[in-house]
């Protein structure tokens, strides 16, 4: 299948360790920090990143968090990001200038390195960007505007350094973005039909699939105050 010609630098590699933040709430591991050099990628993750609660952040189907460095002019032009912060802000593993959630699908495989990786899912915000950001309403505004940045699982263990390409190599959803599916995730407005196909997608996470599934069979609520409330 022809894919568009995407292959951009990586501008930077980010890991972070599991810290106690915030008073009374859980340890976090958000917080992630320039490295430079040449980095292992295994099927978990990056070797020197760290994710604080697996249940919910890292494993094989989110070993690496990506975001577009794109964005974050938006963030500082709508008042929601102090001008000149740094990649990372959103403890990405990944920074790009030129890959986005538009230009992006589910089930999409890169080189990235001399790694493989596929694009598993979106990023479901937690209360944790909100206290990491300063910025309570963070979690509700990626939510609303699907700059969720997106994850990877791994598909062939390599190594990767700023400044190395990752570029894609092939395309098995063209219909499906990484913006239209994580929108349909977060907000719940999807036909039961396109509910019903993203449940079959074997590119997909299998939490994901699982709640297109529930939304395909007619249920319409699902409980975010665990993940959205601190």
């Amino acid at each position: 299948m022809t894919h568009p010609d995407l292959s951009v630098e990586i501008g930077g590699i980010f890991f972070g360790s599991v810290q106690n933040r915030w008073a009374g709430k859980a340890a976090s591991a958000i917080q992630k920090d320039r490295v430079p050099g040449r980095q292992s990628l295994t099927l978990t993750g990056f070797s020197g990143d760290a994710q604080a609660d697996l249940t919910v952040h890292g494993g094989e189907e989110k070993a690496v968090h990506h975001y577009a460095f794109d964005h974050y002019a938006a963030w500082q032009s709508e008042g929601h990001m102090t001008p000149g912060t740094a990649a990372a802000a959103f403890g990405e593993n990944i920074t790009t200038i030129g890959l986005t959630e538009e230009n992006l699908c589910i089930g999409d495989i890169l080189r990235l390195g001399s790694a493989t990786v596929q694009i598993s899912q979106g990023r479901q915000p937690c209360w944790k960007l909100g206290f990491h950001t300063g910025n309570e309403k963070m979690p509700y505004l990626f939510q609303k505007t699907g700059r969720t940045g997106w994850y990877y699982r791994v598909l062939e263990e390599g190594g990767v350094a700023a400044g190395d390409r990752i570029t894609l190599i092939e395309r098995r959803h063209p219909d499906w973005s990484v913006l239209r599916v994580t929108q349909a995730r977060l907000t719940r407005r999807i036909s039961l039909e396109d509910a019903g196909v993203l449940a079959e997608m074997e590119a997909l996470a299998p939490g994901w699939r699982q709640a297109f599934g529930r939304m395909a069979g007619g249920e319409k609520t699902e409980d975010t105050s665990k993940r959205l409330g601190a």
